[in-house]
């Protein structure tokens, strides 16, 4: 009796489900359609448009000619780069750390997945607050994590109560994914949040993973505290997630970094060691200048950044239909769209924040991010890390368009 088989499928499961970033889909169509000479202002990537500080691409220069760097270097990072990272974080959050709790990682990103790689089996839960950014998700779920959301609105920041983290809260439940100030929402959680939740994090054994990324992006005496420094007794079941991609304007260099206790980071290490070995010594080396120098070019963006913070509120606030809370981190602005979902708009009637993010990209010409690769439906993410006259002509451009709704 013949027997049928079924091929293999050519991509695995695991690999397969994985969906693309959001944000670098936008930026990538947008600079596309820019190349094919239409006027598009791209919102998407959350990316400052000043270049890296002289220094630091003086230092990477300086790094070229150098032959220690030719060679392979320890998979964890250049030792002087962990030294120089612990005590930058001692410096900017108040954290003691030793250099052995250090992992140099490839971006930020990298950091992501070996933390939750390092800290997950299948099946564990992994509490995310949502507006979250689109990589946690998917670094959550390819570690054989399941992601567990926790909606927040505006009329809480967007920031979740020890309550709703309580009521989410299972036998399952391994850790909590923390990101303040946040990325998409610009908002910033307070001390006495932070400590709460730091405090219940602590009361029912669960670890936490804090993503401290945009920690000098803060306005308006907004304060961004690290946990563990809110919640000393934390420090031994708490991973920070950060890097040199916002701060210094260096997000193409790729260097990031994890760090945690000494257990966790040694775990972390082996596996890079076989995904990735050493980052590339010469971005080490610029990294090693950045953070070992002054603040001075993240007070110029940041001074830039406040100012745009304030036009782009103020411009979408203008537009009908739009709702705004002002941001006092990062450099996002996370808009309602909600009140403009199925009104007629250049004979269509869009359902969702996809579908109206699409609509203003072609008629518009202006690129956002839908609230649906956040976790929201029903809001755009417009990042303001770009010129002031563009920013000013897209929110327009997009503001006279939706105008048009009914």
């Amino acid at each position: 009796m013949a027997t049928t088989t079924t091929a293999p499928a050519r991509i695995s499961a695991r690999i397969g489900g994985i969906a693309e970033s959001a944000t670098l889909a936008v930026d990538a169509k947008a600079k596309a359609l820019k190349a094919a000479g239409r006027p598009v202002i791209g919102f998407g990537a959350g990316e400052p448009d000043f270049p890296t500080p002289p220094a630091v691409v003086a230092a990477a220069q300086a790094a070229c000619t150098d032959p220690r760097n030719h060679r392979y270097t320890p998979a964890s990072g250049l030792p002087e780069l962990r030294e120089a990272i612990a005590a930058k974080t001692a410096r900017d959050s108040g954290l003691e750390i030793a250099a052995s709790q250090v992992l140099v990682t490839n971006g930020g990103k990298q950091a992501v997945y070996q933390a939750f790689a390092t800290l997950l089996d299948p099946g564990d839960e992994v509490l995310l607050p949502a507006p979250y950014w689109t990589t946690y998700p998917e670094a959550i779920t390819l570690a054989g994590g399941v992601p567990v959301t926790v909606v927040c609105g505006p009329e809480a920041d967007f920031l979740p109560s020890v309550d709703q983290l309580e009521a989410a809260r299972t036998a399952r439940t391994k850790v909590l994914l923390w990101c303040s100030p946040s990325n998409p929402t610009g908002a910033v959680a307070s001390r006495e949040l932070t400590e709460a939740v730091g405090r219940w994090a602590v009361e029912h054994g669960i670890w936490v993973v804090t993503d401290e990324i945009y920690e000098h992006l803060v306005y308006d005496g907004a304060e961004a505290v690290s946990m563990p420094v809110a919640v000393p007794e934390l420090a031994d079941t708490c991973v920070v997630l950060n890097g040199v991609a916002k701060t210094y304007a260096m997000t193409g260099w790729r260097v990031g970094w994890l760090a945690g206790p000494a257990d966790v980071v040694k775990a972390a290490t082996n596996l890079q060691s076989h995904l990735s070995s050493n980052v590339c010594n010469v971005a080490q080396r610029a990294a090693l200048e950045a953070v070992s120098g002054p603040l001075d070019a993240v007070v110029e963006m940041r001074t830039a950044f406040d100012r745009r913070r304030r036009a782009i509120v103020d411009l979408l606030r203008a537009i009908p239909g739009v709702e705004c809370p002002t941001p006092r981190g990062a450099f996002y602005a996370y808009a309602s769209v909600q009140e403009l979902l199925g009104k007629e708009l250049r004979g269509s009637r869009p359902q969702t924040s996809v579908e109206l993010a699409a609509a203003v990209l072609e008629h518009a010409e202006v690129a956002v991010v839908p609230g649906e690769a956040f976790g929201t439906p029903g809001f755009f993410r417009l990042s303001y890390a770009l010129g002031d006259d563009d920013l000013r002509t897209g929110v327009e451009r997009m503001g006279a368009l939706l105008a048009e709704a009914k």
